[in-house]
This record gives structure tokens, sequence and C-alpha cells, in this order.
């Protein structure tokens, strides 16, 4: 049984929570940089002319739809916005994946679009105002082997999405098994082999602004998809189970030739690159393979870092500018990324979002970007600074020995993939970066904040398990109702112990109120002064955050993202309640 040190110092030190020795796992087998290329451009998903069967309100459980709510509003937002447009992605598995020429054939999972060229991971290019139904397949084996569980239940972090296409935990399925939250009406008691998800594409502030789209200050651009199957999400992730939705508008159009005066004319693709990074581990030679403890509440924390699934890549640019989406698709590891050159000097970029959201302003001149689990970043660096042959390096200087936390940044620290600027672009760089990106929606007055209700969420470990509020997840059981087209004020705090705990909460975006360490007010970063989905949340710190509750529906979670907490409990569900007709008279 865990039981407490009790500090007996400043309210600074910590208290550190007993919880027995850590698990240690033999390191890696050695593999040699550089020795794997990243494609020179991605190849998105592409867009299909029909679904066979066609997609239905109900799902569809006669043609092999798995459970779900009927599609939210899918009539009248596709009655305002146009047809949806069509996607298919397959959940399969492959054995002979090669994340190392050092390392033998991987078995691992992945999605995949329906054309083969489209690179790893399967990356969507979507736009508001552009409804999608994404059909995903779940092919992978039944009696697998290894880690991990066969069932799949997907979430689009963190698209502003009806409840039944969002990936509840408890909504996995598989062809032989179903979640405990999902439908089981019909004959196949809501197993099935695949499910239509609805994306609407719609800015939060949908019906709030009844201009047909919503507020485009609530957009976001850099999302990310992957299994969030209830007490698998961990492995399933660590298996592959991740990939990109970029999503554009007017202002972030991905064209950065866009004769538009509005557009940002940010670098645009074949000049995108997203970048997916997760911590890995490989047992012992000659066996060498993907290794994860999934039993243990202390996880794995993997001594490789995988980038688009290959250790220690290559990427070759054009002497341009680049914008690179960073994501830390985790499930432990946190980073602080510095680029360099080849004498480890450290090298300038702008930071123009954070977790998906382009900033109010951009920030120029940064040196190092740092990701907890599921944050992103994106960065434009202009390689034309740049002699054709320079190689530069991605850093990774930020320490990190367990699960629980990262510890200091040390120079010159670990470098994990390697940029050479090895060509001229074959037409004029028309890309820029802007002072003033996408200004942030209003917020409101002192006064009227000061009148929201507050919720208080604590993250602690408690007799060797990860709780909120002191109470292990519970999917069947709501911790808290709240009704649509409300505003809340939720406080994150940790309450000791020698963890870090990335918070994200589904649905929409939250701003930053306060941050506290040690019941002292502390500056927030300016990179986390935009919106954002995912708060790391330190030690004896407390974070409180502004949120809104609009236009959808049903049941979402909040959770540690840090996805080996999360599978040992550290989750909570939370409806979402349609408001009634007393509410609107109390209201009046």
């Amino acid at each position: 049984m865990a039981a407490p040190w009790l500090p007996g110092a400043a309210p600074a030190d910590a208290a550190e929570w007993v919880t027995g020795p850590q698990p240690i796992f033999p390191p890696s087998p050695p593999t040699r940089p550089w020795m794997e290329e990243l494609p020179a451009a991605i190849v998105p998903v592409a867009h299909v002319e029909e679904l066979t069967p066609a997609p239905t309100l109900e799902p569809n459980v006669d043609a092999g739809e798995a459970g779900r709510d009927a599609h939210q509003r899918y009539e009248e937002l596709t009655g305002v916005l146009g047809d949806p447009e069509y996607y298919e992605l397959f959940v399969r598995e492959n054995a002979k994946w090669i994340t190392h020429p050092d390392l033998p054939e991987q078995r691992v999972w992945s999605y995949r679009g329906g054309n083969a060229d489209a690179t790893v991971p399967a990356t969507i290019f979507a736009h508001y105002g552009q409804p999608v139904i994404c059909r995903i397949h779940n092919e992978l084996p039944h009696k697998h082997v290894g880690f991990g569980t066969p069932e799949i239940s997907t979430h689009l972090h963190n698209a502003h999405t009806p409840s039944e296409s969002d990936g509840f935990p408890g909504d996995y399925y598989s062809g032989y098994e179903a979640g405990p939250t999902v439908d089981k009406s019909g004959s196949k008691q809501g197993c099935g082999t695949f499910k239509d998800h609805f994306y609407p594409n719609i800015y939060a502030g949908y019906d709030e602004l009844q201009n047909g789209i919503g507020d485009y200050r609530e957009a976001l651009g850099t999302l990310f998809y992957h299994d969030h199957t209830l007490d698998f999400t961990a492995p399933n992730v660590y298996r592959g189970l991740i990939g990109f939705y970029l999503l554009f508008d007017e202002l972030d159009s991905g064209d950065e030739r866009d004769p538009s005066p509005t557009a940002l004319r940010l670098p645009s693709h074949p000049y995108d690159y997203p970048l997916a990074f997760g911590d890995r581990r490989f047992s012992p030679m000659p066996d060498g393979q993907l290794f994860y403890d999934q039993f243990h509440a202390e996880g794995v924390l993997g001594d490789k870092v995988v980038i688009n699934g290959k250790i220690e890549p290559v990427l070759r640019v054009a002497a341009r500018k680049y914008r690179l989406r960073l994501l830390n698709s985790g499930p432990s590891r946190f980073y602080d990324f510095y680029l360099v050159n080849a004498r480890n000097a450290v090298q300038r970029f702008t930071y123009i979002a954070n977790d998906g959201n382009l900033l109010p302003e951009a920030l120029f001149n940064q040196t190092h970007v740092r990701l907890g689990v599921a944050e992103r970043a994106d960065i434009v660096v202009d390689f034309s600074r740049y002699p054709i042959g320079t190689e530069l390096y991605l850093t990774n200087r930020l320490r990190q020995e367990s699960t629980r936390k990262p510890k200091d940044s040390r120079a010159p620290g670990t470098r994990v993939m390697k940029i050479i600027v090895d060509r001229h672009p074959p037409e004029q760089d028309l890309s820029q970066v802007p002072r003033f990106l996408r200004p942030l929606p209003d917020l409101p007055s002192p006064e009227e904040l000061e009148k929201l209700p507050v919720r208080r969420w604590e993250f602690d470990r408690r007799n060797g398990l990860w709780q909120v509020n002191r109470r292990l997840v519970d999917v069947h059981r709501p911790m808290a109702r709240v009704r649509q087209g409300s505003a809340e004020i939720w406080e994150f705090a940790s309450t000791g112990g020698g963890w870090s705990h990335p918070i994200h909460s589904h649905f929409e975006e939250g701003i930053m109120l306060r941050k506290l360490v040690d019941g002292r007010e502390v500056p927030i970063p300016l990179h986390e002064r935009g919106r954002k989905d995912v708060f790391v949340l330190d030690e004896t710190m407390t974070m409180v955050v502004f949120f809104r509750f609009r236009d959808f529906k049903g049941k979402y979670v909040m959770h540690c993202h840090n996805v080996i907490h999360e599978d040992h409990a550290m989750m909570v569900r939370w409806d979402l309640e349609e408001r009634d007709e007393d509410d609107e008279e109390e209201k009046s």
C-alpha cells in the first residue's frame, strides 16, 4: 500500500509518495544514427467518392457497423454546409515494419488510407465548412500476439465533435467485442467491423453566432487522432495507432499562394510537414522486438525516440521556409527540443501555434520547444539561411528517467533527427509569417468570470492508483454534468507527489487564466497564453482554466494524457446535457 512521506519543510518541497520500486528494464539494443530517411514530403490520405454501404444516420448494424448513437445534427449541418466528404481508414497489423535496419522487423498497428502511397502516420487534410464522414475499419487480428487489445475507439483530439464520434473510451469495438457503453441493440450486440465518424468541421460557437459556421477565432489547425480504448490506450498507441488531421480555413488556408487578402500564406504542402515523436523500448537482441509492460502502473519509458515510425531518421529539405508540426504522441516521455548545427550552436525559429491553435502573435527568434504528452507546437524554420549541404539536428535536452516526470534540461542533449538542406526549391518561396495570426475569442469580464461555476479537479496517486478527486474512472457514471451553452472555470490541481500530469479535456479548447505554484501565482508563458487543450500540471501546481461547452451534447472524458496514468484510471467522465425549458425560463 502506498504511504505518503510527510514533508516537514517549506511548501515548495513537494510530497513524494512511496509507491515501491519502479520497474527496471534492459536498455534497447544500440542503433546507428541516420540510417533511415523520411519522405521528402508527406502524402495525405485521399478521400473517396463513395462509401459502401452508404452511411446512415443510425448505425447500420446489419451491414457490420458497430453500435453507436445516431449522428447529432447531421441533416441540419449538412443541409447548411453541403454533403460530407468521405474518407476511409483501415486499422491493420503490419508484421514487417522497419523501425531501424539494426533491429528486426516489427509487428506494429497503424491507421492506413485507401491510397497505398499515403505516408506514415496517415494524415487527412480537411477544411472548416466541409463536413467529413470518416469510416474506420477495424481489421486487427482477433487472436493477436503481444501487448495491446484488438478493439479500437478512435478519438480526434481535440475536435469540436459530437460525442458519438468522439472516441469515448468505453465505446470500443471489434467484430467480436463491444465496449461497456456501446449501444448493444441489434443481433450483434454492438459488435462491428467498422464505425462511421461524423466530423462536422464547424468552429465552436455555431449556435451562438448563427452564421452557419461558428467563431473563426476557435479554429484548430494541427489535430491528431489516436486509439482511446478503455484500459488499453497506452499499449495501442505504443503499437502505432496515431495519425494527423490537419484543418484549414480562410485564414490558415494551406496555400501559400492564396490571393485572398485575409490568408496568412504560411508555408504549405509540400513544405508543411507533421512530425510525431514517441518513446519506445526494444527487447535485447536477438529478439529486438518492441517491448511494453501493460500490467505495471508505472508502464515503460522508452529509451528510443521514433519519429513518424523511424528511429533517428533523416529529413532532407529545400532551402526555403518550412512549417514543422511537432506532436508528442507519448506515451510518457516529455521533450525540450532545440535545433542545432553540427557544432551544437543553437538555431532560431518562429513559434506560431500551440496545441494546434495559432497564437495571437507569432513568437519570433525562439530557441526551444517543450512538449508534454499530447502537446503540439507548430514552428517555422527558414532553411534558406543555410548553404546547400548544411546539416542540422533536432535535439532533446530534457532528461527523464521514469514515466513519472521529466527532470531538467541539459546541453547538449540527444540528437533525435538530422535535417539536411540538400537542394534549392524549384520555385520562389512566396510563404510568409505575419506578426499577427489568429485573434483570441473574447473572454467574459472579470465580474462575469467571478460569477461562473468553479469545478476543482485534484490529480493524485493513492494506494498505488492514479486518481482524480480520489476516485477511479467509471465510464458509466459522470462526475460532472454540464449544461449545453454554458461556461465554467475548471481548476486542475496537483496535491503533491513526484509526477507530471498533462491534463486533457475533450471537446473544447480552454484558456488559462492563472497558474499557481505552492499557492503563489506565477507568470503564464507566452506560448501558453493562447487556446489550449493540454495543461501540463507539475507537482504542487494549480491551473485555473476557462471553458465553454457549446453546440453538441453527450458523454465526454477528461484525463491525464500520460496514457499510462490514463489506463490506470486517472480519468473522469463528464456529460454535456441539453438545456431544457426550465433552464431557459430561469435564465430569462
